[in-house]
């Protein structure tokens, strides 16, 4: 049966909706990974009032790998030094404690769920570019926590190589729900496996203990009747409003396909946000340096 949240969904509704979808159907013998041990503990040291730089830096350096992504990011044309950085410490010294985390949470996150499908061969580039902008655009608001935004931007199609390892059939659900211009991506996904990645990411969300905003608004990220919604929490629907807008500036500056949701709701996450055409503008050229920086995994 097609999962369906109920309006003015709260976190234990969520809740309750998840846990089903993880007892029966097609998500019964789905794989959510667990969160990364060494994501828990970047997690904990952020989280002090007084995070040690350091200690970042060595969490960065428990994985080769990960410290080389942070050390290629900040040698990147973006933070423009006449000395190329060659440590984990002096990285997370240029980029700061902020932007690390960022980094290493997205490294963490591509390691622990692997794409292979040659549908997704950007899939991650494309999934920090999101959250990026998202941070982006919560500092704009000046309502909402930038490290929240970007958390949900993250996770918001975190479903999809989910779906794709563990549902048979998925990749080509994938391929009809890019190209379908009739019905939505997750109206595909259901017409044919029954879920979809709206809930699936919510999943994964959850199970890596994200505050519930977020997992809400990933598991509504493609339902905009919520904008209307009261009884939704206000931060969900702020959420889900700037996850279409962060989207659209992703597509555009990507060069993809823009897809129908945007033409059908893109005004109205627009209003809902109280943004213009003119300041959507504006964030284009800021975000096109900052998109730029991400590079390739």
């Amino acid at each position: 049966m097609q999962t369906q949240l109920a309006s003015g969904a709260s976190p234990t509704d969520t809740d309750r909706e998840l846990d089903r979808a993880l007892a029966s159907g097609p998500l019964r013998d789905i794989t959510i990974p667990p969160c990364p041990e060494l994501l828990m503990a970047l997690r904990a040291e952020v989280d002090k009032a007084d995070p040690d730089p350091l200690v970042i830096a060595d969490i960065a350096g428990r994985d080769v790998a990960m410290a080389a992504s942070l050390i290629r990011t900040a040698n990147s044309p973006y933070y423009a030094r006449s000395r190329p950085v060659t440590s984990a410490s002096e990285a997370v010294g240029l980029l700061g404690l902020r932007m690390s985390e960022k980094l290493l949470t997205a490294f963490l996150m591509r390691n622990a769920i692997r794409v292979s499908s040659p549908l997704l061969e950007h899939f991650w580039d494309s999934s920090t570019r999101r959250a990026l902008a998202m941070a982006h655009i919560a500092r704009q608001l000046y309502g909402v926590d930038p490290e929240l935004a970007y958390s949900c931007g993250l996770f918001g199609h975190v479903g999809i190589p989910i779906l794709m390892q563990g549902v048979r059939g998925y990749a080509g659900t994938l391929t009809e729900a890019l190209a379908r211009q009739d019905r939505s991506f997750t109206e595909t996904e259901n017409a044919a496996h029954k879920t979809d990645h709206a809930v699936v990411g919510a999943l994964v969300a959850r199970t890596w203990r994200l505050p519930s905003p977020i997992y809400l608004a990933v598991r509504l990220h493609h339902d905009f009747t919520i904008l209307r919604d009261s009884q939704t929490q206000p931060i969900v629907r702020t959420l889900v409003a700037m996850a279409l807008v962060a989207e659209h500036l992703v597509t555009l500056h990507e060069g993809a396909k823009e897809q129908r949701e945007w033409a059908a709701y893109g005004p109205a996450c627009l209003a809902y946000l109280d943004i213009g055409e003119a300041e959507l503008e504006l964030w284009i050229d800021a975000l096109h340096p900052i998109f730029e920086s991400v590079t390739p995994g």
